[in-house]
């Protein structure tokens, strides 16, 4: 099944605009069967939803998951993402491992592009990203968690990338992304050992940013996801390009994509908006 064929929505197109816009921010859209796009107001939930198989990454899934980053990486309400997962145990446990075992070499190559596709959608979504992580987050799981640029853990969740343990590597970003967190030397010990980390020691490590209490990870992800997008919009995506476009380059270097980022937003409506707001002293009102 192709994600990009199968993109149901729930929303009323008959209705007024103003009522359209209501539900535009609380409809759900299905990309496929596991995974759903749910708006809140400008916070975009993105749920990976096959929880019999506690999420693992199936071809239809990835699918699935690349058209509905297409799909938010276009929609210029969306100003924060927030990645959810519909199991109670589990964020995410990686690759069909399943799947997998029925391939053969031609169609697991066939299939690489298309897993590929899944997770540089989510690593090049525009706007901010969070992922609400509870449960397993392994493998090709943790690596979604990993492209998101926050990650709100509870207190039962577990991370790590167990390839080597499986005879593969870490392909779904995982090599580069790692290191970037904790740097090269724990990011080896992590992905050489295959161990699971919990919850604790993996906030001590800086594998996940925020640690709440157990159930608490998706309440906690989109109230800093709303908190996010009250901002900018046009400041949140340039930021981000600065961020993550400015990443390891030489200071210098990195210093001139900050800087073609500002000339971005320095003469847009927003700058005006800001600025007219602080001198009012009123909330802005940013355009979408």
């Amino acid at each position: 099944m192709d994600g990009t064929s199968d993109r149901t929505e729930a929303a009323d197109h008959t209705e007024p605009a103003g009522e359209q816009r209501e539900q535009r921010e609380e409809r759900e859209e299905r990309f496929g069967s596991h995974v759903a796009v749910r708006h809140h107001a400008h916070v975009a939930e993105l749920v990976l939803d096959r929880p019999k198989a506690m999420n693992a990454v199936s071809t239809e899934m990835a699918r699935s998951l690349a058209a509905a980053c297409a799909a938010l990486a276009e929609d210029r309400v969306v100003r924060a993402v927030v990645l959810t997962s519909t199991h109670e145990r589990a964020f995410c446990v990686g690759a069909d491992l399943k799947e997998r075992n029925s391939l053969t070499d031609a169609e697991l190559l066939a299939q690489r592009p298309l897993a590929r596709a899944a997770y540089t959608g989510v690593l090049d979504l525009p706007m901010p990203t969070i992922a609400a992580v509870h449960g397993f987050a392994l493998g090709g799981g943790f690596e979604l968690a990993l492209a998101c640029d926050v990650i709100v853990a509870d207190r039962t969740a577990v991370v790590g990338l167990p390839e080597v343990s499986v005879g593969v590597i870490p392909g779904g970003g995982g090599t580069q992304l790692l290191p970037r967190r904790v740097g090269a030397a724990r990011a080896a010990e992590l992905i050489f050992s295959a161990r699971r980390v919990e919850a604790a020691e993996a906030r001590e490590l800086g594998l996940v940013d925020e640690l709440v209490e157990a159930g608490g990870d998706r309440e906690a992800a989109l109230a800093l996801g709303a908190r996010f997008a009250a901002n900018s919009p046009v400041g949140l995506r340039a930021a981000k390009r600065a961020l993550r476009v400015g990443w390891g380059l030489e200071f210098r270097a990195g210093l001139e994509v900050e800087d073609a980022a500002w000339r971005t937003v320095a003469f847009s409506p927003d700058r005006a908006e800001g600025v007219a707001a602080f001198n009012e002293r009123r909330a802005p009102r940013w355009s979408d």
